[in-house]
């Protein structure tokens, strides 16, 4: 479980043992894998470069917005990882990681003036524009500043994908991005203004894609732009293929590996003559991290139904909630015994506070512990302190050590954010 194992019958995130961590630091509480992080960047990173005519100069630019914790970042960092974004906070997050700002993609459907200049003064690699309005706002805040501004059109193909409504991006109906012959004419006004460089197309269709055909479709239009833009006697130079690559968030293997996704996109850009930018950001972090929840009590009703009540609720981990996500839940020290039924749920007031329904476990007692594993992406960043419950810590583990990389605050620090009206 991608160096999350049983050791002695109990579960270790790589050499440090999960009933330890919850003593020491406290439940619930998210806990990354270093070896895990290294490991999906390195298959990646091999995968594209097994093609290096094409794709061995390509740029792997992690989406921060899946897991920004500072330690995590600095991780992938020092294996030569870039950065996607898209706000100034988690420019200025990637930046204070490590990362290059020549390596840092800003993107997003609504940066504001104030994002947009920041960018610049910092140098990033290149704003990914997705709109007429924002290439003029743009354009106008370059001037001045007295910059030329690196962009790239992001386009939006008609072609959307992903494992749930809410994370497919690159639909007719979707916000993102600017249809096809729409990109042609707005790279064209682009390169028209002396204050913005086009340097290349985008896009992004979706998350937790399991199945290339969308993907090649979206890359083959962007293949066909380019040569397009190219025969206009404009340069393009790079393409911003964006992230969406699924992962296994229960047993055997997603359908596409990043080998056969480096291997179609290799075949879909062979002899186009450009560096490519990927923005993965589940499949590098999500099998690395998992949250790790202590059982308050279970309920049995007199119909038989049981209630696995944790001390970890939706304000923690909100994927389930919101996306009807499902992650596995698999008991710390596992007992003996016929599997059990169980409504898993937090505490929270609400009936979407549930993880999950009749799921199979081993028995469970109150005070057990459990995990829910590939909760390392859109785990953490998601949270909130909704029903005034204190945002979950986080732990990184890299072999024998471990670190707090996000403190629980205390009820006192909760509060003293907040100042009471002086007429109250």
């Amino acid at each position: 479980m991608d160096h999350f194992d049983l050791v002695d019958g109990e579960l270790h995130a790589e050499q440090v043992s999960l009933t330890a961590l919850a003593a020491e630091v406290g439940t619930p509480v998210y806990i990354y894998s270093t070896a895990t992080l290294t490991r999906h960047y390195t298959v990646l990173r091999e995968a594209l470069d097994a093609h290096p005519s094409v794709l061995g100069d390509s740029l792997i630019a992690y989406a921060v917005k899946a897991n920004s914790n500072l330690s995590v970042l600095a991780t992938l960092a020092r294996l030569g990882c870039g950065a996607d974004t898209v706000s100034e906070g988690e420019i200025r997050r990637a930046l204070k990681a490590g990362i290059p700002a020549d390596r840092i993609i800003f993107s997003g459907v609504g940066k504001t003036d104030a994002e947009l200049a920041f960018a610049l003064q910092a140098g990033v690699r290149q704003i990914n524009v997705e709109s007429v309005p924002e290439l003029d706002r743009l354009a106008a805040i370059a001037a001045g500043l007295g910059v030329v501004a690196d962009i790239a059109i992001r386009v939006n193909p008609k072609i959307g994908a992903g494992g749930h409504a809410k994370i497919t991006t690159g639909g007719e109906g979707d916000k993102f991005g600017v249809p096809a012959d729409e990109a042609l004419d707005l790279y064209a006004r682009a390169a028209a203004s002396p204050h913005l460089n086009p340097v290349g197309l985008g896009c992004h269709i979706g998350s937790q894609i399991t199945d290339l055909t969308p993907l090649e479709g979206a890359f083959g239009l962007l293949r066909k732009l380019t040569e397009t833009l190219r025969q206009q006697g404009l340069p393009v130079t790079r393409i911003d293929l964006g992230g969406g690559l699924g992962v296994p968030y229960v047993g055997g293997a997603v359908t596409a590996s990043p080998a056969d996704y480096a291997a179609m996109t290799a075949r879909v850009l062979d002899g186009l003559d450009v560096e490519a930018a990927f923005e993965p950001g589940r499949l590098l972090a999500a099998n690395a991290g998992i949250l790790l929840a202590r059982v308050i009590q279970v309920t049995e009703r007199a119909d038989g139904r049981r209630f696995l009540v944790l001390d970890a609720a939706m304000n923690d981990l909100l994927r389930p909630a919101m996306y009807d996500a499902f992650h596995e839940v698999k008991p710390v020290a596992p007992r003996e015994g016929e599997p059990v039924a169980y409504d898993i749920v937090g505490p929270v007031c609400e009936t979407g506070d549930t993880f999950a329904r009749g799921r199979l476990l081993p028995p469970i007692q109150a005070g057990d512990l459990v995990v829910f594993t590939g909760a390392g992406a859109y785990g953490a960043t998601m949270s909130s302190e909704y029903n005034s419950r204190p945002l979950v810590p986080e732990v990184l583990v890299d072999g024998e050590r471990w670190a707090v990389v996000r403190a629980r605050p205390s009820y006192d620090e909760m509060l003293a954010r907040e100042t009471t009206a002086d007429w109250l």
